[in-house]
């Protein structure tokens, strides 16, 4: 049987930003009969936006701070008493981590909702709200050398392979590297901010992985540039706002700003 090595080359369509750059990753699912006062300690804990509440195997909600306020607390209600399938919000929205943003906004307009839970094949992986659509800078065009480290892969951990940031957010980065990495690889990029002395060291997944304009017929001596869409995982407070300043100092002026 052949292996994802043994596959010709195709010419891949990235799209440049979509649902799982922007998204929060991770989401935090309770069952329905858990108590109000559970899962506001659970919010809390977690700082987390929502809970996804499983009623049934078909059944979805979601519980959100405002839900507790709104329909526990001002009605006088006892948290202690009241399961959240009683309060949960309904019907939750979906959509798939590599839908464009597009998408998302049109979700949105049309149901109403300002959380979308995020799957990858249907397993929820993240959520994206309102406010990550307005308040959240999109990717930023740059060529910032970094070094890429395998971890996690026994046939290539360990390898370190020179490779260049083209595009950078505080949630992902998009990495061009004449070495292949295969979807689902768990990385280690080092690189530094342009105009900031301290590097970074950061974790992340290979989303997807692909090269543009390669041909099935090529020899396998041809050099190719490989497209790494990496997101990035357990990134820390301060990395996070590092990279979110960049991203917004680096933001284009506005074609109406004199």
């Amino acid at each position: 049987m052949p292996t994802d090595d043994d596959k010709p080359l195709k010419t891949i369509h990235l799209i440049s930003t979509m649902v799982a750059h922007m998204m929060r990753p991770g989401v935090v699912q309770v069952p329905g009969d858990v108590s109000v006062s559970e899962a506001a300690l659970l919010l809390e804990r977690e700082q987390v936006p929502c809970l996804l509440v499983k009623d049934t195997d078909t059944r979805f909600g979601l519980m959100t701070p405002t839900d507790i306020v709104r329909k526990v607390v001002a009605q006088g209600l006892e948290p202690h008493d009241i399961e959240v399938r009683t309060i949960m919000t309904r019907p939750v929205q979906f959509i798939e981590y590599d839908e464009a943003l597009a998408e998302a906004s049109t979700i949105m307009m049309a149901t109403g909702a300002s959380l979308l839970i995020v799957t990858k094949q249907n397993q929820p992986v993240g959520v994206l709200s309102a406010q990550d659509l307005m308040l959240t800078p999109p990717r930023r065009s740059t060529k910032i050398p970094v070094v890429v480290s395998v971890v996690g892969r026994a046939s290539a951990q360990g390898l370190n392979y020179d490779a260049m940031i083209t595009q950078l957010s505080h949630v992902g980065a998009l990495v061009e590297s004449t070495v292949k990495i295969l979807t689902g690889t768990n990385v280690v990029l080092a690189f530094s901010i342009p105009g900031q002395n301290t590097p970074l060291t950061i974790h992340g997944t290979v989303l997807t992985s692909g090269v543009s304009g390669a041909e099935s017929g090529e020899p396998s001596s041809v050099v190719h540039t490989w497209h790494v869409d990496i997101q990035f995982t357990d990134l820390s407070s301060t990395d996070l706002t590092r990279i979110r300043a960049w991203a917004l100092q680096t933001m284009p002026p506005s074609p109406n700003r004199s």
